[in-house]
């Protein structure tokens, strides 16, 4: 994934300097001339009225709305605004329509237009999330990070809260830190949060050309609270910690991590997963985050060298990027994105490029589930690229089988032959030897003849399709039960698409008791997939018996 280069209208001027000095002075022309003024906090118009309120809810009310600005609270011109401006070559016009765009996808309807920057450059602070949706379409715009202060703007709870790919590995804990305690106090609240495909630009790009982090390494006397002294002046504190990681507690323990400890949290992983394969991620996920805010991170803020250091940040990394598979098969697709994001973080932090590859194919898999067919073959891709060649054979195959996925959803038949052929050749060179992570060790003959199954399937190949997901049913181990349940639905749907209207009927009562028994949205999704499926063939004894039937049974 790429940023697209800033580009210049050929009548702006090339010098950024020069241009942001002629839009300062123009706004500053301007204070006075126009009707409306800038006024304080509670003071603005319709546009920040829009932008105060909360995705979806209504604008927050204020006594001070009519007031005239007091004397003493007069602004300043925001010069470092319009130098950005000039910079990126954002009209007016242009850079408020991409500010709407992007609040588009979070639910606002903000009608922000060319006067509505020129208050800004004028020192009118737009309000609730508005600043960190200027600060987001720099960064898109620029290729860097950009934050609200960056640009004279207030600090605000931003949308993308939880979405930042942190500068250092201290910071990355405050971030990660912070999304578990969120996630451990309202958890209806964090529900809410939408899927965003624009949040997925900036880490993946990030992680792809980021330098590894230095140190990680705690000293006791540091007391754990931070790693890198620049963390420690006010400037580097970013301003999503006050929605994210306000109010940090001090450290529970700081005494010298060991070699122990890593190994409990990997068997608490270890532990996690298989409750999860069997019943899907609505049943131990709050404890899994529980056990991190209460055990993990107190481990982050304690005492280690640089190796035990790398360790720790690799299994907290696993962990958290299951506390957002657990949340993505429970339908929590904006938290469990943020918890993928601070997982590619913090295996940057543990300087396993491997595994960052794997969270980016995690963010992949949940791309093709919400139709992003191709943001997912970006992440599959830049995996690869991250990667290289050094990877273990089965780590491979995982990555092309990934991009195949988003091929299929894409409805692109020989990029996705390609990419599956691809993940069989390397697959196939995998030797009994090899050293496979634990975490990959998943991916084998049956996992990729459900690839290949989901693939034909999306691509309407059903013949091909249902002797993939038989091939996989045989050789899937039963302790996989969800997958067994997902292959067994598109065993279902391929037989229905050849026109096996009873044994597909069959096949899909077995899928519904199956997914009866689980905490899956992902699961209950698949058995409405299916239904809707039959819905031309409604009128047959068949699809009126299983009908029947499953009105019968308890709803996934």
């Amino acid at each position: 994934m790429t940023d697209r280069a800033p580009q210049r209208d050929p009548d702006r001027p090339n010098r950024p300097a020069r241009a942001a000095a002629a839009i300062a002075a123009r706004a500053a022309a301007e204070h006075g001339a126009e009707a409306e003024h800038p006024g304080p906090p509670g003071q603005r118009g319709a546009a920040e009225t829009r932008a105060g309120a909360a995705p979806g809810g209504h604008p927050p009310r204020t006594a001070a709305a009519g007031r005239r600005p007091r004397a003493g609270r007069a602004t300043q011109p925001n010069g470092r605004l319009a130098e950005l401006i000039a910079e990126a070559g954002f009209s007016h016009a242009g850079l408020a329509r991409r500010v709407d765009q992007l609040g588009l996808e979070h639910g606002l309807d903000l009608r922000y237009d060319k006067t509505s920057v020129t208050r800004w450059l004028r020192g009118q602070q737009p309000r609730g999330t508005t600043p960190a949706l200027i600060a987001e379409v720099f960064t898109q715009r620029l290729g860097r990070r950009l934050s609200a202060l960056d640009l004279g703007l207030d600090a605000s709870a931003p949308v993308y809260a939880g979405l930042e790919y942190a500068a250092t590995p201290g910071e990355a804990v405050d971030i990660v830190s912070g999304l578990w305690r969120k996630d451990t106090g309202n958890q209806a609240d964090l529900r809410k949060i939408a899927f965003t495909p624009a949040g997925l630009v900036v880490p993946s790009r990030d992680w792809l050309i980021g330098r590894p982090d230095d140190t990680v390494a705690v000293l006791a006397q540091s007391g754990g609270a931070d790693r890198d002294p620049a963390a420690e002046r006010p400037a580097r504190v970013p301003p999503q910690r006050r929605g994210w990681a306000a109010a940090q507690p001090a450290a529970r323990h700081r005494h010298g991590i060991g070699a122990g400890d890593i190994a409990a949290v990997r068997a608490v992983g270890d532990l996690f997963r298989s409750l999860d394969h069997a019943y899907g991620g609505g049943h131990a996920r709050q404890a899994l985050v529980r056990y991190l805010e209460h055990e993990a991170e107190p481990m982050l803020r304690g005492s280690y060298g640089e190796a035990l250091g790398r360790r720790l940040f690799s299994s907290v990394a696993d962990l958290t990027r299951l506390a957002g598979w657990t949340s993505y098969d429970i339908g929590a697709h904006g938290l469990a994105q943020r918890y993928f994001v601070q997982a590619l973080r913090l295996s940057q932090a543990a300087g396993d490029r491997v595994y960052g590859g794997y969270v980016l194919v995690t963010m992949s898999r949940q791309a093709v589930y919400l139709g992003h067919g191709r943001e997912a073959v970006q992440l599959a891709r830049v995996a690869q690229q991250g990667v290289g060649t050094a990877a273990p054979a089965v780590v491979q195959a995982l990555l092309h089988a990934a991009e195949a996925r988003g091929h299929g959803l894409l409805g692109e038949a020989r990029a996705c032959a390609a990419a599956l052929a691809r993940a069989e050749r390397a697959l196939a060179a995998a030797r009994g030897g090899d050293e496979v992570p634990g975490w990959a060790r998943f991916f084998d003959e049956a996992q990729l003849a459900d690839e290949f199954g989901h693939c034909h399937r999306d691509l309407q190949q059903w013949r091909v399709a249902a002797q993939y997901a038989e091939r996989s049913l045989a050789l899937r181990a039963a302790g996989y039960a969800r997958s067994r349940l997902f292959c067994r639905t598109v065993l279902a749907a391929s037989r229905l698409g050849l026109g096996e209207v009873e044994a597909a009927c069959a096949l899909g009562y077995d899928v519904v008791r199956a997914a009866s028994d689980m905490r899956s949205a992902r699961a209950a999704e698949y058995v409405r997939d299916f239904a809707r499926r039959l819905d031309p063939y409604r009128d047959t004894v068949a699809v009126r018996a299983f009908r029947e039937r499953l009105a019968a049974l308890p709803h996934p």
